[in-house]
């Protein structure tokens, strides 16, 4: 059953992947075979495995990065791109999806794909523990706000609808799902005692108010805006990008939210099959240039070079108690309690 189930999820991947259309028609491989020529070969395909989120920055960053690959070694490298919910992508990755680079929405992801033995270095040894782009957790509601929310606890204020991608399938929503109980524990913490029986509450709370499980972050935000609930729970990205783009989202950013950590690691074993090592680690390299860093930043994205990063520094805001994964103990403790089976986000689905 589980290598079905690894199957399917390869075969879902390779046909989600979309070509870079300004490149022309590519061949990438399958896990049947090797067909992007080898590290000297004129032209080369590398094949991008991402979360759903950094698409449209990638649209900018993958013909960057070409022409100096092209300038610099006379190569020419083609892309294939597949972008699905993190955990999705992860999974697939693993269970057989070739990708040579993954892009994904947090470390717990990039850790299934070395599990599986196809990361071989460490690849938090790379810029920023690897770490290519940051946000923070926020909300976003209809113009104005109607429903004056302004905290997690207004989510679960009676007749407030909620919006959260699924964290079994999207890592976007475990970072949204951990801001509200790590806001919960702020919350209790303030009181007096920190308290994971009330974050825990205040989760089970919100759940009672969440109107769709979309399978992604961005799959949440089309839902939102074709008019089901009043606040989505997101990245600050995605509703910076959004509004960017014509949206009319308020955006709110809790005084108590988690900082959110983007990384992304060449699959050692894929990238040396497929003899495109450098290639790989050139453009893996790329994600932390200035050039690369604007783009991220472009999209609402908070950049990881503290240059550009000062750059855009009024496009976002810092709220005064910003915390990040450790603060609720590190991921292993975090799948734990709230994510593996009959923790406590199963507990709240069921009405426990």
């Amino acid at each position: 059953m589980k290598n079905k189930t690894k199957l399917a999820l390869s075969a879902l991947l390779l046909a989600s992947m979309t070509v870079l259309t300004a490149c022309g028609s590519s061949t990438a491989t399958s896990s049947s075979g090797d067909s992007t020529g080898g590290q000297d070969a004129k032209e080369i395909t590398l094949i991008l495995g991402a979360y759903s989120t950094p698409q449209e920055a990638f649209k900018v960053i993958i013909p960057a990065f070409q022409k100096q690959w092209k300038e610099k070694t006379g190569q020419t490298v083609k892309f294939q791109e597949s972008y699905e919910a993190s955990g999705t992508q992860a999974r697939a990755i693993a269970g057989g999806f070739e990708a040579d680079i993954a892009v994904l929405s947090l470390e717990a992801d990039i850790d299934t794909i070395q599990k599986a033995g196809l990361i071989t270095t460490d690849w938090r040894t790379k810029p920023h523990n690897g770490m290519i782009t940051n946000s923070v957790a926020a909300l976003g509601t209809r113009e104005g706000n109607p429903k004056g929310i302004k905290d997690w606890e207004d989510l679960a204020k009676p007749g407030v609808g909620v919006l959260i991608p699924n964290p079994k399938t999207s890592g976007g929503a475990q970072w949204d799902v951990n801001a509200i109980y790590g806001g919960g524990l702020k919350h209790s913490e303030a009181q007096g005692k920190k308290d994971p029986a009330y974050a825990a509450d205040l989760l089970k709370r919100v759940q009672k108010n969440v109107k769709a499980l979309d399978k992604s972050g961005r799959a949440s935000m089309t839902t939102f805006e074709n008019g089901t609930g009043d606040v989505v729970v997101t990245y600050e990205n995605e509703l910076i990008g959004r509004n960017l783009e014509g949206q009319h989202y308020t955006i709110i950013v809790p005084n108590d939210t988690i900082l959110i950590e983007n990384p992304a690691a060449v699959v050692d074993k894929n990238a040396d099959k497929h003899g495109v090592r450098q290639a790989a680690d050139a453009f893996l390299d790329f994600l932390w240039t200035p050039e690369a860093q604007q783009a991220f930043a472009d999209k609402g994205f908070r950049p990881v070079d503290p240059a550009v990063a000062k750059q855009y520094e009024s496009q976002y805001k810092t709220p005064p108690g910003l915390y990040d994964i450790k603060y609720l103990g590190g991921w292993d403790q975090v799948r734990k309690d709230l994510y593996q089976d009959g923790a406590i986000w199963d507990q709240g689905l069921a009405g426990k």
